[in-house]
Order: structure tokens, then C-alpha cells, then sequence
């Protein structure tokens, strides 16, 4: 008679295993595609949440005409990055000034050419719209 015999209920745990790693990565992958890709703003000169930094060791000014100055005085960018190398660039914080008209492929050249100097910390400067 062993139709009659009573089982034991077992609880199947791979299958549910399978289905929690499938959820894990389903929400990762959600999770990285809400974060922005690039961390830098279209807009240099406004933002509602300015806050005063410190004097820079380094200002680098953008032009809206695609010029670059740095403290003070023109400068293309291989001399901005020699520059930088010449004066250990990882301990120099550069702060990024421009115009509202300034592209955003001009200011990456010169984020660009401020890390290959071996800076790290790299400002984008901004006025509060008010002002």
C-alpha cells in the first residue's frame, strides 16, 4: 500500500534562493541606473545652493570666447598641466570659474587637464541667483 503513505512536506530552498539573487540584481541595476552618470553641471555661474569656499589655491577662469586664465594670466591647457605638475598638483585645490555661455566640452578639457596635472580636488565655482 504505498499510495496511502503520508510524506514529509519539504520546502524546496534553491528555487527561492535563485529568486532572491535574481531580486538582489534586478534592484541593483535599478538602484545604478537612478544615479547620474556625471557628476558636473551644464550651468557654471548660478546654483540655490552656493556656499562660500575658501580661497583657492588655484582659480582657473573660463572665458565665454573658449579662452583659459589661470591665476590671472592666459594659459592653454598643456601649460595648466605642466604647471600643476610642477607644483605638486595633488595637494592644490582648483576652483573652475566661467560664464553661463561656456560649453560643457571646454570646461571637461579643462577638468581633464587639471587631473592629468594630479590635482584632485576640483571646485566648480558658482554666485547664488539672487546676487
Amino acid at each position: 500500500m504505498r499510495y496511502f503513505e503520508t510524506r514529509k512536506a519539504r520546502i524546496e530552498i534553491v528555487p527561492m534562493i535563485d529568486i532572491m539573487l535574481f531580486l538582489l540584481v534586478f534592484f541593483a541595476m535599478m538602484t545604478l541606473r537612478m544615479i547620474p552618470t556625471s557628476g558636473h553641471v551644464t550651468k557654471l555661474p548660478t546654483s540655490s545652493t552656493a556656499t562660500p569656499l575658501p580661497t583657492p589655491k588655484l582659480l582657473v577662469e573660463l572665458a565665454a570666447d573658449g579662452t583659459i586664465a589661470a591665476d590671472g594670466r592666459p594659459m592653454p591647457l598643456a601649460e595648466l598641466s605642466a604647471w600643476l605638475l610642477s607644483h605638486d598638483g595633488t595637494h592644490t585645490a582648483v576652483t573652475l570659474a566661467g560664464t553661463e555661455t561656456v560649453e560643457l566640452q571646454k570646461v571637461m578639457e579643462v577638468i581633464d587637464a587639471v587631473r592629468r596635472g594630479g590635482a584632485t580636488q576640483i571646485a566648480l565655482a558658482t554666485r547664488n541667483p539672487g546676487h
